[in-house]
């Protein structure tokens, strides 16, 4: 039987230009998602919420099945189940059982987590305007786009289902 030292391949380093370019992303993403944090403070959100909340105030009825919100917000199913208790307690969302299967629960957003996003809305899309948008040209729009299009559909489902 094998060992693992055996089965383990040897590592990949990157080399300057690749460790430059992961280097520079981790950081950039960083320092965005704290910078936008920071901006919806005020709001009593953050990040993770203001995603949930766009999320559903973007679906019919104001409302998702907790599986396709995971799924679309890319986090997995304990991580969302945190979050719905958090914003449940703030009154931004409630869960309502699913009539076709028992076992299945919908994430609803309330009036009141409407309201919430209405309000920092205008400030977060200024703050991604100003913070990233304004610094680039259409066409480095157009790039980033295809470039985490691909990366996305390579990392989606890889942490979704986690318990």
């Amino acid at each position: 039987m094998a060992t693992s030292r055996e089965v383990k391949k040897e590592a990949r380093w990157l080399n300057p230009r690749e460790m430059k370019a992961w280097r520079t992303y981790i950081i950039a993403s960083r320092r965005m998602l704290e910078a936008l944090d920071s901006d919806l403070a005020g709001y009593e959100l953050s990040m993770a919420d203001y995603e949930v909340l766009a999320q559903l105030s973007d679906a019919p009825g104001r409302k998702l099945r907790m599986s396709e919100l995971a799924e679309i917000a890319m986090v997995s199913k304990s991580r969302l189940s945190h979050r719905m208790k958090v914003m449940e307690k703030a009154g931004w969302v409630r869960r309502e059982e699913c009539p076709q299967d028992r076992r299945g629960f919908f994430a609803v957003m309330t009036d009141k987590g409407f309201k919430a996003i209405e309000r920092a809305a205008p400030t977060h899309v200024e703050s991604v305007r100003n913070r990233f948008l304004d610094h680039l040209t259409v066409k480095d729009q157009e790039e980033l786009s295809k470039i985490f299009d691909r990366v996305q559909s390579q990392l989606r489902g890889q942490f979704i289902n986690e318990e």
